[in-house]
C-alpha cells in the first residue's frame, strides 16, 4: 500500500484548511485531526499516511506528546512527523527534532520548504 496521504494534527481550524487547500493544489491527499488524541486514532486506523504536520502547541495532548506516543508505538514510531509551529525561539526547532520531529516549519509557513521536506517521504 502506498503511503501518500498527509495527516495534518492541528487544534485550529483554520490552519487545517489553509495548510490542506495549498497541498492540494500541489496534489497531495490530505486528511486532518483536530488533537493529538484523534490524530494518533487516524494514524493507528489508516495505513496509507506518509507523512504527518503536526501542531506543537495544542491543548490536551499537544505535539510532544503525541510523538512521544508514536515513538513508544511499534507501528507508529516510523511514520514522519513535521514540526509546525508558531514557535520560532532559539531552540525550538532542536526541541521539536529531538522529539522525533523528522523536519521543522515555523508559522507563517514557507510552502516550498515545507513541500520539500514532505518530498522526503512521500
Amino acid at each position: 500500500m502506498a503511503k501518500d496521504r498527509i495527516l495534518i494534527i492541528d487544534d485550529d481550524n483554520k490552519n487545517i484548511f489553509a495548510l490542506s487547500a495549498v497541498l492540494r493544489a500541489r496534489k497531495y491527499d490530505c486528511i486532518s485531526a483536530t488533537s493529538g488524541e484523534k490524530g494518533l486514532e487516524i494514524l493507528r486506523a489508516d495505513k496509507s499516511i506518509g507523512v504527518v504536520l503536526m501542531d506543537m502547541m495544542m491543548p490536551g495532548m499537544d505535539g510532544y506528546q503525541a510523538m512521544a506516543l508514536m515513538n513508544k508505538d511499534l507501528e507508529l514510531k516510523h511514520v514522519p512527523v513535521i514540526a509546525v509551529t508558531a514557535q520560532a525561539m532559539l531552540g525550538d526547532k532542536q526541541r521539536c527534532l529531538d522529539a522525533g520531529a523528522v523536519g521543522y516549519v515555523s508559522k507563517p509557513i514557507n510552502v516550498d520548504h515545507l513541500t520539500d521536506l514532505i518530498t522526503k517521504y512521500i
